[in-house]
């Protein structure tokens, strides 16, 4: 009996020291340096430049050449999406890139937003800012910051981008119209890679606050998926009283006591207040657990040694592709890889998705951006253990790598007020279901509002 009672006494404190630990803290903001060589005295360039997409013929046919030099596997009988990508498909997308995908096209399409770039701690930071074309009268538009994740980039937010910034002539009300901005992470895509190790998602955190502040805004929303939510998460870690709401669609919840529960959730689901849609997303747990160390190889690769693999994927499109799209097959829904094709062209066009990738191609940055796993997971951190004190929405897809019940999610971010259950999408919300996350945007910075 004395043995039973002294567990429970240990379980109680334990979950009254992690429910408990309400302290408001924030992460310092310091500062960096993350360009090369030593830091100049000279203050920094802080003028905002118009920046345009370009491409020329020898970078066209440079990709042209590589891909008809491809050398491929051959699949294994019936073996679908199981190994990775399936070389049979492959073959398909090669062919439309080489032969019908029009890169020019391409381009003018990545160029119907304004893009800038802009010096900060030492770096050039590439963005897109697009203001509302038809603001109503007597109305302000509320600043957005929207934040990418690895391997996507800011063109995911290019259908969503409508949506918020001229709602009207979407189908939607226009009592809340946005001011979008939508930085690449540096390392990816535009934005300068660090030449410094240990540029991780604070600094990077810092760099978008920054930029905000230059563009001239002191209160504004943060949204973000993947590397996205947790640099937004820092943001708000860091300088909770210019975040005016923080919207995620995926919580990075790397010390929370509702995961150690997860075992007994199943028979103890109702006491650890996980509802009858959170039991159909999390278990079987078995199901789950096992799915998560198929798609997470990757992760130990790019936390460890990132630059080996880099030098794979810098040299080769085709590699590179194929890294990078099967992510978009399994990562929209982990069902896709029991289909010959990945189930790709049931959610992206093939435009879409090889425009991805050639913002990885034509900048070289395939290496910069699996680094950046390695600063950010190869040693604790200390906002790991900081909770958020700013609202919070979240938007729980189904079809994301782990569900994220909103039990788990308010120990993180307390201020949680609009927690959904999304009827469809996976890991890449704004590029899948941009509808969709628009309106969980909208409804939770309506709430918000009326607070």
């Amino acid at each position: 009996m004395w043995l039973e009672i002294l567990l429970a006494s240990v379980l109680g404190f334990v979950i009254y020291w992690f429910v408990s630990k309400d302290k408001e803290e924030t992460l310092p903001l310091e500062d960096g340096w993350w360009g090369p060589g030593v830091r100049p005295t000279a203050e920094e360039d802080k003028s905002i430049r118009p920046f345009k997409v370009e491409t020329s013929d020898e970078e066209i046919n440079d990709l042209h050449q590589r891909i008809d030099r491809v050398r491929l596997t051959p699949s294994l009988e019936d073996s679908r999406f199981h190994y990775g990508f399936n070389s049979n498909y492959l073959k398909k997308i090669i062919s439309y890139w080489r032969n019908e995908f029009d890169w020019r096209k391409q381009v003018e399409i990545l160029n119907k937003y304004p893009h800038f770039k802009t010096k900060i701690e030492g770096l050039d930071i590439h963005f897109i800012h697009v203001k509302p074309p038809n603001l109503p009268s007597g109305q302000t538009p509320k600043p957005l910051l929207m934040v990418h994740g690895w391997p996507g980039s800011f063109y995911e937010f290019y259908k969503i981008i409508p949506l918020l910034t001229d709602p009207k002539n979407h189908g939607l009300s226009d009592e809340h119209v946005f001011e979008v901005i939508c930085p690449s992470i540096p390392g990816y895509g535009f934005s300068e890679a660090s030449s410094k190790k240990g540029f991780n998602s604070v600094a990077t955190a810092r760099i978008f606050y920054k930029l905000m502040l230059r563009l001239g805004f002191q209160k504004f929303y943060i949204q973000g998926g993947d590397w996205g939510a947790l640099i937004c998460t820092n943001m708000a870690q860091l300088v909770p009283s210019h975040i005016k709401g923080l919207h995620l669609n995926m919580a990075l919840l790397l010390r929370n006591f509702y995961t150690l529960t997860l075992p007994l959730g199943r028979c103890l689901g109702g006491l650890l207040g996980y509802t009858e849609r959170d039991m159909e997303l999390i278990y079987p747990f078995k199901k789950i657990f096992f799915s998560l160390l198929r798609e997470s190889g990757y992760m130990h690769i790019q936390s460890t040694k990132p630059d080996t693999v880099g030098c794979a994927l810098n040299d080769s499109p085709v590699g590179l592709a194929a890294y990078i799209l099967e992510k978009f097959s399994t990562w929209t829904n982990s069902e896709f890889r029991d289909l010959e094709d990945g189930g790709l062209e049931r959610k992206f066009s093939l435009d879409d998705l090889l425009t991805g990738i050639m913002l990885y191609w034509t900048t070289g940055t395939i290496t910069s951006s699996q680094r950046f796993y390695k600063e950010n997971l190869a040693q604790v951190n200390k906002h790991e253990t900081l909770k958020v004190y700013v609202p919070t929405g979240f938007a729980a897809f189904p079809c994301e790598l782990i569900h994220f019940p909103e039990k788990w999610v308010k120990t993180k971010y307390p201020k949680l007020i609009s927690y959904s259950y999304m009827p469809r999408g996976g890991h890449f919300a704004a590029f899948e279901e941009p509808e969709l996350l628009a309106q969980d945007i909208r409804k939770f910075v309506g709430l918000q509002e009326r607070q």
